[in-house]
């Protein structure tokens, strides 16, 4: 394996020869009925249902697509929750961000049982992504850690990441192996779960800020930097870094991101009013089709690709769910 990583940067103007088509995209959008609750981190459930949490007004809820109805649960005053993901069991499972735990839901009852971090520094548990065993993993941001919980034992792992102030935040699995990236660096991690070894990959720009990931399903990870405005993709074989100017430029503030089954890679410019949805194609290193967000979007923070209708889910800081139909 190369010892040094290679860089290669595309020109910005390479987006402007591609067709892009507002059309291509249809974006549906729902007001949530609590005011400035902050919905964020939607996911699907196995039955349809989209889960989603309320950060600013400690909830999490649902929404039926189908009828447009919402329904919430109630959580302690101070969880602070920032997302939340749904086992095939239908069990809610939530990062407690401000209260130091994951809470675990029973969809029948509405109970909630709180799972504590084992480290008093884990003081913010973020990002929740399941693996091919059902397990959990996940970010502390604030802590400095990447952690794994064990769904049948509650025992939590955490690993601590080696770089101070990291800020480790977007986490995806890809074959077994746990990608995060570092916000507060400029740094990608990896971590193999037969050895829970972390390995760190740098961006050879010392100024990027990685702040969510996505990867293809040609293994590719991909980023945006939160910093610069621009879309990156590293090669884990190879070790090489690539990177393309976004179309809105140093203002883009990429935040959003996920990739479809296809291999395009779906992010959110979030510097800009009103957000402005994109696609870009990973097989002819394209921008092919943008969509700017009715209400506004605020900021929209995580997304999520469903497979089986071929959308992706967001929660925007303009109160609202939002659906993106993909085009074929």
């Amino acid at each position: 394996m190369k010892k040094h990583l290679v860089f290669l940067l595309i020109a910005a103007m390479t987006w402007l020869s591609t067709p892009a088509s507002a059309e291509d995209i249809v974006l549906t959008e729902w007001f949530v009925p609590w005011e400035k609750s902050g919905p964020r981190d939607p996911y699907v459930a196995p039955d349809g249902m989209i889960w989603f949490v309320g950060q600013r007004s400690d909830y999490v809820a649902n929404l039926d697509p189908e009828s447009g109805n919402f329904k919430q649960v109630a959580l302690e005053d101070g969880a602070g929750p920032h997302n939340l993901i749904v086992g095939e069991d239908g069990t809610i499972w939530y990062a407690g961000n401000r209260a130091a735990h994951i809470g675990k839901i029973d969809p029948a009852t509405g109970t909630i049982h709180k799972i504590p971090m084992p480290d008093e520094r884990a003081r913010d548990p973020h990002t929740l992504t399941f693996d091919d065993a059902g397990d959990i993993w996940f970010t502390v941001q604030g802590g400095n850690f990447i952690g794994k919980l064990d769904v049948e034992t509650e025992a939590v792992t955490l690993i601590d990441v080696p770089t101070q102030r990291a800020r480790p935040y977007g986490i995806e699995i890809h074959d077994g192996i746990v990608w995060v990236v570092l916000f507060g660096t400029n740094k990608i991690a990896r971590i193999d779960p037969a050895t829970m070894k972390l390995e760190e990959f740098s961006i050879p720009r010392e100024e990027a800020r990685p702040r969510r990931i996505a990867i293809t399903p040609d293994g590719a990870v991909w980023y945006g930097d939160y910093a610069k405005g621009k879309l990156g993709r590293l090669d884990p074989e190879s070790r090489i870094f690539t990177e393309w100017d976004m179309p809105s430029g140093e203002r883009a503030r990429p935040y959003a991101m996920t990739a479809d089954a296809d291999g395009r890679v779906w992010f959110v410019e979030t510097g800009v009013d009103p957000n402005l949805f994109w696609g870009f194609d990973s097989k002819t290193n394209r921008f092919f089709a943008s969509k700017a967000v009715e209400s506004g979007g605020g900021t929209i923070r995580h997304m999520v690709f469903d497979e089986t209708r071929n959308e992706v889910w967001f929660g925007t800081d303009t109160n609202t769910i939002g659906k993106a139909e993909l085009p074929e």
